[in-house]
């Protein structure tokens, strides 16, 4: 995989909310348990959920494929780095289509209104990869500055005394030098 994937999915949120009142064990087949520790620790779990069932939406997109060939529930999942953000938990067989495609990270953005959820997810592969800048070396930009500035001195007091030798070495008239009359 030589380009990123991107993948976008929306859920509804008054559906997940019937979902979940309707299969009791929905939750449990679907999330895992530190996702639904999260989710219900929420003032609207609900909110929550449809995100992270976005979320595997958007990273099976992302990835060109879908709950198919061997691809489980929760083969993805969502948790959070130190800062919070969210972070795309790839297993079994999602982790190994990643691996043949030469993912080396998602980049997973959640959000939602009160009526839905939606998930952004991108695949990084190392073509795409943003490359760190390198921090300009600013003692090696004076350097090189100084040597250029040396070169065009030395090259002025060259023509300087080739002027010279070519005019005879001759003193301005006028001059303190100058001969008398």
């Amino acid at each position: 995989m030589a380009l990123a994937g991107v993948g976008v999915d929306i859920v509804d949120i008054a559906r997940m909310e019937r979902a979940m009142s309707r299969t009791p064990a929905f939750c449990r087949r679907v999330f895992t348990d530190d996702e639904r520790a999260y989710c219900d620790g929420c003032a609207r779990p609900a909110e929550h959920y449809a995100a992270r069932f976005a979320a595997r939406e958007a990273v099976l997109k992302a990835l060109g494929t879908g709950f198919s060939g061997g691809v489980g529930l929760r083969d993805v999942s969502v948790a959070h780095d130190d800062k919070g953000r969210p972070v795309a938990v790839l297993t079994g067989r999602v982790r190994q289509i990643a691996e043949e495609r030469q993912v080396l990270s998602i980049a997973l953005s959640l959000s939602f209104t009160h009526e839905v959820a939606v998930a952004n997810a991108v695949a990084i592969t190392e073509d795409v990869r943003p490359k760190k800048e390198e921090a300009p070396d600013r003692r090696r930009e004076l350097d090189e500055e100084f040597r250029s500035a040396r070169a065009l001195i030395d090259e002025l007091d060259g023509m300087d005394s080739a002027m010279l030798d070519k005019l005879g070495a001759q003193p301005e008239r006028g001059s303190d030098d100058a001969p008398e009359e």
